[in-house]
């Protein structure tokens, strides 16, 4: 009889015999576009290995990580800490989700993650961060019999249809109608706010601290006056920390920056997963809870699947406790605060340079149109061809030349976003800054970039 070699799952194997066919699958069988996107701007690389800030390719090349998957890797990749967490719930063998019992590892999690927010009281964990907000819309509604939820223009809450009701980008939006009938208000618009809540039929406001698109921070004052208006009028604050939570502002939670602000619901994920299993979480008053839950009837009333499983617990908690341990928050603080003092020491130097912003390590950089002819001439051609062309050319040098990945912070915008993992260190600033230097006085000069922004053009027109 052959021998056909061993049997069975061997994941290394596959990984080897496979690994090469990366881009070739996703095109013939997930979403065709993104290694089409990836290939037109030189990103099609393949990282072989990671380590806290850093990724490696085959040839060994060490890359900076400046996005952490959207925010996800809080701690950095592969930290030992939390990897051995999951190792250790796997070896546990517990009997998880039996969903006819009660686990200790949620009530844990609950406990720690309430005391960062003394004010809230249950949690209720899902899967997600737009689980997250998708519940949070719902113990809003439900609690306050109203039906209607406002929120911010350029908002971005996650995009399954609840939380896509309540996201301010059209692109995102755009062919995925009906949604549900609730109102965007510009951020910072109190005015709006109190004439929306005089129809008497708000559920609540919704409100990222600091917008992912375009880094923009709520204006001092505008959350505490919004709570003051929303109890005035029986509705919640909602405050949707998915990507601020977890210390990336330089507090644990970015509505904590203005003092009294108490939201009635948060919402948190990406971090909490420490990279390994997803995760979300709604933290809220009892009251809220006690009235959607208000009966044993309504016991399952709103539930997931995988909520509260024994691995997502564990990572949970190994991520709470690193952040302790190795004051994550206070690093985000002192090493965003470096970072951005010394990029907004740039935009004296260079005239495409508009604004340095943001908090802890949750920073935007804006581009805008300079002064002299040479260069309005070449930034008037690429905004005719589409906006935010700019930001991209000065993304695609940072990977291709120096090694740092970093993305646009939205569709149409001129910003970069910086939200690397939370334990970068001064040398990382200084790699960074080096880099970003070096990219910049490549644009003033007329250097390289520019012939990439052409091939960028080109490209955009093409796809109208």
């Amino acid at each position: 009889m052959k021998d056909d070699g061993p049997k069975g799952f061997d994941l290394a194997r596959l990984l080897a015999e496979r690994g090469a066919e990366r881009y070739e699958l996703h095109t013939k069988y997930l979403n065709h576009q993104l290694p089409r996107m990836l290939r037109t701007i030189g990103f099609d690389k393949v990282y072989e290995r990671a380590e806290g800030a850093h990724f490696w390719d085959a040839e060994g090349n060490d890359y900076l990580d400046m996005l952490a998957g959207f925010g996800v890797m809080g701690l950095g990749r592969h930290h030992p800490v939390v990897r051995k967490a999951v190792h250790d719930v796997l070896d546990a063998s517990l009997a998880d989700l039996t969903r006819f019992d009660c686990q200790p590892l949620p009530g844990l999690l609950a406990e720690k993650l309430l005391s960062h927010s003394p004010h809230l009281d249950r949690v209720f964990f899902g899967n997600s961060g737009t689980e997250a907000v998708e519940t949070a819309l719902k113990f809003a509604r439900y609690a306050t019999g109203k039906p209607r939820i406002l929120y911010c223009t350029h908002a971005f809450h996650g995009l399954t249809t609840g939380s896509l009701s309540v996201n301010g980008e059209d692109g995102f939006r755009d062919g995925f109608a009906p949604l549900l009938p609730d109102t965007a208000i510009e951020l910072g618009d109190l005015d709006a706010l109190r004439r929306e809540l005089k129809r008497g039929d708000v559920a609540g406001l919704v409100v990222e601290p600091i917008q992912g698109k375009g880094v923009h921070a709520s204006p001092p004052g505008f959350l505490l006056a919004a709570q003051e208006l929303l109890r005035k009028h029986k509705a919640l604050l909602i405050a949707d920390e998915v990507q601020t939570g977890l210390g990336r502002t330089g507090d644990f939670y970015a509505y904590q920056h203005e003092e009294g602000v108490e939201p009635d619901l948060v919402c948190v994920a990406k971090a909490l997963s420490g990279g390994y299993v997803p995760v979300g979480a709604t933290l809220g008053k009892d009251w809220i809870f006690k009235r959607v839950y208000s009966s044993m009837d309504r016991v399952l009333v709103h539930s997931a699947s995988f909520g509260s499983n024994a691995q997502a617990m564990a990572a949970g908690l190994a991520v709470l406790a690193v952040m302790e341990d190795e004051e994550t928050v206070a690093n985000s603080r002192r090493t965003g605060d470096l970072l951005r003092e010394r990029l907004a020491a740039l935009v004296d130097r260079y005239e495409l340079l508009h604004e340095v912003r943001g908090r802890g390590l949750m920073i935007g950089i804006e581009f805008g149109r300079p002064s002299s002819l040479k260069l309005r001439s070449r930034w008037t051609m690429l905004q005719a061809a589409r906006k935010g062309l700019f930001a991209q050319m000065v993304v695609v040098p940072l990977l291709q030349k120096h090694r740092i990945l970093t993305q646009v912070s939205g569709d149409h915008l001129e910003v970069i976003k910086l939200i690397p993992p939370l334990v970068i260190d001064e040398a990382d600033v200084d790699r960074f800054v080096d880099a970003f230097t070096a990219v910049m006085d490549d644009a003033h000069n007329g250097g390289l970039m520019w012939d990439f922004g052409r091939t960028l053009v080109k490209q955009a027109v093409a796809n109208r």
